[in-house]
């Protein structure tokens, strides 16, 4: 049994103990067993009455705790002062006819679905993802935002979104709406300054009912706001998802550029197109006299571009009027629609939007994994 978060307030304690009263009283499948005496509850968040929750699994219960997961959260909602809960199951579901490696792919109503990744953290990806996203939008497109960081979520802030979902009748969230975009994250559930402090499987788990018991709807493209790295969630994501292409976003310095090539790599391994490489923070303009410096080298990834044979897509400037957007909730491509930025953006979105095609793309085999 996962213990209380450090620093919790005594009322967030004092409302733990009685959900994990109530979900001790939800019993495992042919067994007078509860979830918290089997210990199978884990990471337990509880923050102003929202409440988060993984529940370990064998991959042979699946079938059989899907059922529990559902009466868990009711459980724990019927807690006087929780407001909502999301409750994960954290493993693979066992596999079946008709699936991809034994899983139905995700996102079946999404036509196309871009990854925009990095190989490291800090250089700007969420920032290109939400302005991609919507100078997609902004070109006619039905378009999904999906914040995949669970560790790190950004879009909530960035797409000026503060209110939570609501939920369907069959329990499906409904994604929050923002400058044309449908928009969904793990940072609409948990307050902003909470930390995560989950398994890598409660990981994977939550990322599956972020595609899955989403009500997304119709939508001609989807961009995924990749964590940094090149670790499970990446990997879960690219042999789920059928992922049209991969957007990798690189600073110009050596060390980013490093970690880039580690990113362009993995793609490729599991077969994922890589659309191209964004330089961001390319160089700094200054917003006083639009002189140009460039404080981290330049043109590093266009030359990684051309050595690692992929798209050179655009070169992003360092620039305060990008950073103020994003930070206020307003993409550049919104709130500067006439700046050299904001054209920048759209034009990064008229290339990707070339090369994905309409023809929707099966899910990938990872191979030597």
């Amino acid at each position: 049994m996962t213990p209380p978060i450090s620093g919790a307030s005594s009322d967030s304690q004092a409302l733990e103990a009685q959900i994990r009263a109530a979900l001790d009283r939800v019993t495992l499948p042919q067994s007078s067993q509860g979830l918290i005496a089997a210990g199978r509850i884990d990471g337990m968040v509880v923050r102003e009455g929202n409440v988060v929750f993984g529940i370990t699994i064998d991959p042979a219960e699946a079938a059989v705790m899907e059922p529990v997961r559902r009466a868990a959260e009711q459980a724990a909602l019927a807690v006087p002062g929780v407001k909502s809960v999301s409750a994960v199951l954290t493993a693979e579901r066992s596999a079946g006819p008709g699936t991809k490696s034994g899983r139905p792919t995700l996102l079946p109503t999404v036509a196309q679905v871009i990854a925009v990744a990095s190989g490291k953290g800090g250089v700007g990806k969420s920032t290109t993802a939400a302005n991609l996203a919507v100078a997609l939008a902004q070109s006619g497109l039905k378009v999904g935002l999906l914040d995949a960081d669970i560790f790190g979520p950004s879009a909530p802030r960035m797409m000026g979104l503060t209110a939570r979902p609501e939920m369907t009748a069959d329990r499906k969230l409904i994604p929050l709406q923002a400058h044309g975009v449908a928009v969904m994250s793990i940072g609409f559930l948990v307050a902003e300054d909470n930390a995560m402090i989950w398994r890598g499987p409660m990981v994977m788990g939550a990322l599956e009912q972020l595609m899955r018991d989403v009500a997304w709807g119709p939508l001609d493209v989807m961009v995924i706001d990749m964590p940094p790295g090149t670790g499970d969630a990446q990997l879960t994501i690219a042999q789920r998802v059928p992922l049209a292409g991969a957007v990798i976003v690189s600073t110009p310095q050596d060390i980013a550029l490093l970690d880039a090539r580690r990113g362009i790599a993995m793609f490729r391994k599991v077969e994922v197109p890589i659309l191209g490489i964004v330089e961001n923070m390319s160089y700094f303009l200054c917003p006083n006299c639009g002189h140009r410096a460039d404080i981290f080298s330049h043109g590093g990834a266009h030359k990684e571009a051309e050595t690692m044979g992929v798209p050179f897509l655009a070169e992003i400037p360092l620039e305060p009027a990008i950073r103020e957007a994003a930070d206020g909730g307003t993409p550049v491509v919104v709130s500067a629609p006439d700046s050299q930025s904001a054209a920048l953006y759209r034009g990064l979105a008229d290339k990707v939007r070339a090369q994905v095609g309409t023809a929707p793309r099966a899910a990938p085999t990872i191979r030597g994994l």
